[in-house]
Order: C-alpha cells, then sequence, then structure tokens
C-alpha cells in the first residue's frame, strides 16, 4: 500500500529492472561506440556555482537558467546550482583544465541532469545525458563525424528507423546581415520576432514582423534534396551558398545510414547553435532522441561540435538485453567454480536460508558440484 510519503515528487519517477536494464544496456552500447572513435570520458560535478554555470549556458535566457535548482553552499556562503544541461560543464573542462590538451579534443559524458520545471510534452524533470564534444573544430568534417557518431550510438543501442533533421540556427542573421545590411535586412528590433514567427511557421505573423522576404523559408522543408533545391532558389545573392553546400556534403558522408531531412528555420533547442544543428529520431520514439550541431564554447570562444542523447527517452524503444543465465550457488558451494561462472559471464545468486526457492528467485540453474545444472 502506497502511503503520502512514498509519493515521488512531479516529473521524477523510479526505473524497476526491466527499464533500468534498458537504459544501461544503451548507456554502455553509446559510450562503448564513442570511447570506439577516440573520445575520452569526463564526469563534471553535479553541482557547480551558479554563476560559472549559468555564464557558459550561451544563448539561455534569465527565464530558462531559472529553471535550475539552486541552494546556497554552507562551506562558501555561495549560490550552487544543480546542472540542467552537461554540455557547458564540458566546456568549461576543456577551457580550463584541458585547455593545454592537443586540438581537436574529443571528450564524451554522461550523468544526470534536473530542471525545476519541464514542458507540457515533455513532463519528465530528469533525464540521463550521453553525449560527445569534438572540441576546436566546427568544419564540414567535424559536423560529419558528429551526425554519423550519433547514428551509430543509437543504432548500437538498438534503435532502428533513424531520421536526422538538419536546420540552420544563424539563418536570420546571415540573412538580415551586419547592422542590417544582408541581402533580407531587418532592423534590430525585426529579428527576433522574425525568428519567433519563422519557428512557429506562421506566415501571417512572419509578414506582421517585417519578415516578409523570408516567407519561402517557410516552404524549404521536407526531405533533403528537394528542402535544399527550394532553398537555392531563393539563396539571396549566394549568401546561403557555402552553407548548402555543405550540407549535401554531411548528407553524402550519411548515405543510407538515415533518413535525412532539412528545416531550416527550426530553432527550438538550437538557441547556442552557430551554422549548423541536427535533430535525432528513431522508430518508436514520440520525441527527438537526441540533438546536436556547431557552437562555440561561452568564455573562450572555441568552436566545437558536438551532440547529446537522451537515454531516457530511447528505453522507450530499445530492446530488452538477453536475460543472462543465472544459477543458484547452494550453501557449501565451491566458490572457485562460482567465479570461474561469473568470469565467463553467468550471473549468480548465493543462499543465504534453508526455505528459498530458486526458481521464484530467477535462477534456471543450480551450481551442482564444480558445474551448473539446469533447474
Amino acid at each position: 500500500m502506497t502511503k503520502p510519503n512514498d509519493l515521488l515528487p512531479e516529473g521524477l519517477e523510479d526505473r524497476l529492472p526491466l527499464e533500468a536494464a534498458r537504459i544501461t544496456a544503451a548507456m554502455r552500447a553509446a559510450l562503448d561506440v564513442l570511447f570506439a572513435h577516440g573520445y575520452d570520458r569526463v564526469r563534471p560535478p553535479l553541482l557547480e556555482f551558479e554563476a560559472a554555470l549559468v555564464g557558459r549556458m550561451a544563448g539561455v535566457t534569465v527565464g530558462e537558467s531559472s529553471t535550475m535548482f539552486r541552494l546556497v553552499d554552507p562551506a562558501s556562503l555561495r549560490t550552487l546550482a544543480l546542472r540542467s544541461d552537461m554540455t557547458p560543464q564540458v566546456g568549461r573542462i576543456a577551457s580550463t583544465s584541458l585547455a593545454a590538451a592537443p586540438r581537436p579534443l574529443r571528450l564524451a559524458y554522461c550523468g544526470d541532469t534536473v530542471v525545476i520545471k519541464a514542458s507540457q510534452l515533455d513532463p519528465a524533470r530528469e533525464r540521463l545525458q550521453l553525449g560527445a564534444e569534438l572540441i576546436g573544430a566546427d568544419s564540414v568534417a567535424a559536423a560529419s563525424e558528429a551526425v554519423m557518431l550519433a547514428i551509430e550510438a543509437l543504432k548500437a543501442a538498438g534503435l532502428t528507423g533513424i531520421a536526422v533533421d538538419f536546420t540552420l540556427p544563424d539563418l536570420v542573421d546571415t540573412l538580415a546581415g551586419v547592422d542590417g545590411l544582408g541581402p533580407f535586412p531587418l532592423a534590430p528590433e525585426q529579428i527576433e520576432g522574425v525568428r519567433r514567427e519563422l519557428d512557429t511557421k506562421d506566415a501571417g505573423g512572419l509578414k506582421a514582423a517585417g519578415g516578409a522576404a523570408y516567407l519561402p523559408l517557410l516552404y524549404a522543408t521536407g526531405p533533403l534534396e528537394g528542402a535544399l533545391r527550394k532553398l537555392r532558389e531563393v539563396d539571396a545573392g549566394g549568401a546561403l551558398k557555402s552553407r548548402l553546400d555543405a550540407l549535401e556534403a554531411i548528407a553524402a558522408q550519411i548515405g543510407d545510414a538515415a533518413t535525412i531531412t532539412l528545416d531550416p528555420t527550426e530553432r527550438h533547442g538550437f538557441e547556442y547553435q552557430s551554422w549548423f544543428g541536427f535533430t535525432l529520431y528513431a522508430e518508436g520514439l514520440r520525441r527527438a532522441a537526441g540533438r546536436g550541431g556547431t557552437y562555440r564554447i561561452a568564455g573562450s570562444e572555441e568552436p566545437a561540435t558536438g551532440f547529446t542523447l537522451y537515454l531516457d527517452r530511447l528505453a522507450d524503444a530499445a530492446p530488452q538485453p538477453e536475460p543472462v543465465r543465472m544459477v543458484y550457488l547452494p550453501a557449501g558451494h565451491d566458490r572457485a567454480a562460482a567465479a570461474a561462472l561469473r568470469f565467463e559471464g553467468w550471473r549468480t545468486l548465493a543462499q543465504l536460508s534453508p526455505d528459498e526457492d530458486p526458481r521464484t528467485l530467477g535462477c534456471g540453474y543450480v551450481l551442482t558440484g564444480a558445474e551448473p545444472v539446469a533447474l
């Protein structure tokens, strides 16, 4: 019977054995892929000084940063914040402890993040975040590596039907130009409104915001080949040529490893990305499996490319790991034989009382002498 004190806060939940096994298997498989490609794992702390953490969250507004849990450190009397994103922490490590490390620097990470309030579409307030950052490079080659690595990690986790949606986060800035002197000029006070209406795909709102010239961008979406063709038709004097050529080059590297689409005006989740961003999807998932792109590390302004996968979500579609054979170890069993079985990949369960039922406890074998015997 559940008591009031046993209830968990909204947006937080226990992960029971079967689901926890799927998450753990996906995590191990993805981390193995990153390690195999030369990415070294770092483990930043769960808490940091608020000023330092928020200061590195480029593109995050005061309202969004207020979603982080805060508390006062009794040792320093300074305000601490519980991380809501691990990417800024990896940037701090690259800019401080690993500032002298050779570039490009390849780092991987995995850990829990928490927010005070989540969205209605994704009510979870705790997320297990896994990702990779390629620091010191935001070239086409770096972007191609990040996308391919993310696809490989998802497939290693057992997901199928992988799709990638490209976007161009700085599209409005590129077309508006410096001081409003670009091919589609905008006054400084118009830029945010145009971005917002493009993001919501509101043609009427876009006109009202002074962005009538940007209307064709709303229709340059869908499968990559057709969307790129439409986008080149409104290239405005070649202002986007290098970016569109880059997208084609990245897509060529991906080949048939994933379905590729383009939504050039999508900015939700890409607030701090620069010229390239991508969202990952997989069959069986209701929400995105992850996001990535190119950016500059706040504080050092060093270029970087990376991605984040949301492991909790992957568990909804990841396959259940094959059960490992478990052998029951009766009292007085051969310890060397039991150790040898564990070395071979078996699970063992030692007897604690004489009235135990090995089958009820999940065992399919019992150690008899030095050999496991089926029950």
